[in-house]
């Protein structure tokens, strides 16, 4: 579908580096400033599909935006503006090489690993009995080192982390801090929204000064799953599975096509109809976890739209 973005190679003034990771392209501008897009590139098991999601890189920018503004009076942040609706600026910071997960809830890959047996997830032990779902008695924090393009994340302890001189344990300990405070918001927005927010993940940065901020994006259903909260209790009581707002019914959809981004295995070819399901259950994803209805941008022309959104912003720096 050509109404979708999964690229981009554009030319900013004062532009000095150009970073793609595995959704988003990350411009680095002179006077310390980057220029984050969004594109439509869906990834799951660490592996990015062919194919784009029409307007999903709207909705990943506009949650994470709304987001970092309803939390800078808690945790500072990286954001300056959004002068597009796929575009954050912000200033340059240099990134932690971790991952900050938390999980409020047994699910997802905490899930797999109790499920194989395991007892221990980076560090922190799982209480015996529980079973896919179940609260955890208080939020677990379960690190993850940053993979490249194409690498797996990987778990880790805090002790690791530490140890191998990763994260220094004064920083550590405010990025641990910032985690907590950060999910308990996110939980009570999603309260308020009749949601869930089960587990999420956080990156930080240091400014020049160094200043440690949160970067990137928080609270999407990229970085985040959410249950709804109204029929969580009977779901967990029927031992029947959770209705989740995530990027997880991707993932339910790939494994039951025998994809896990394992060696050897191949993604299954997605079609017009199904990308278009993905893409309506992004908006609905939107409009539950804002509370707001979609607005969707004019796509007719991304790659333009974006260029001259970015360069009239610039020019008023």
């Amino acid at each position: 579908m050509s109404d979708s973005i999964i690229d981009t190679n554009f030319h900013f003034p004062s532009q000095l580096s150009l970073y793609k990771g595995k959704v988003r392209e990350v411009y680095t501008l002179k006077d310390d400033l980057l220029v984050m897009v969004a594109t439509d590139r869906l990834s799951a098991f660490d592996v990015v599909m062919p194919r784009g999601i029409p307007f999903k890189g709207q909705i990943l920018n506009q949650i994470a935006t709304k987001m970092m503004e309803s939390t800078a009076d808690l945790v500072p942040n990286w954001l300056v503006a959004s002068p597009d609706p796929n575009v954050a600026v912000g200033y340059l910071c240099k990134p932690f090489n971790v991952e900050m997960v938390i999980r409020g809830y047994m699910s997802g890959h905490a899930a797999r690993e109790y499920k194989a047996g395991k007892r221990l997830i980076c560090g922190v032990n799982m209480p015996e009995g529980m079973k896919e779902n179940d609260l955890f008695p208080t939020p677990v924090i379960t690190p993850a080192t940053k993979a490249e393009m194409g690498d797996h994340d990987e778990d880790i302890s805090r002790e690791d982390i530490i140890k191998r001189g990763i994260v220094s344990e004064a920083d550590y300990v405010v990025l641990e801090d910032y985690t907590r405070k950060l999910f308990q918001r996110g939980s009570e927005i999603a309260a308020s929204r009749g949601l869930i927010l089960v587990d999420t993940k956080y990156e930080f940065g240091k400014t020049k000064q160094g200043k440690i901020v949160l970067i990137d994006e928080i609270h999407t259903p990229d970085s985040s799953r959410y249950f709804y909260a109204d029929d969580y209790e009977s779901r967990q009581a029927a031992n029947e599975p959770q209705k989740q707002l995530s990027k997880e019914f991707v993932r339910q959809w790939l494994i039951s096509n025998d994809f896990q981004g394992l060696e050897g295995q191949s993604i299954p070819y997605m079609s017009d109809e199904y990308i278009k399901t993905v893409s309506d259950r992004y908006v609905e994803l939107y409009e539950n976890i804002t509370g707001e209805s979609f607005v969707k941008a004019d796509i007719s022309n991304i790659q333009e739209r974006i260029e001259t959104n970015v360069l009239n912003y610039l020019k008023t720096l």
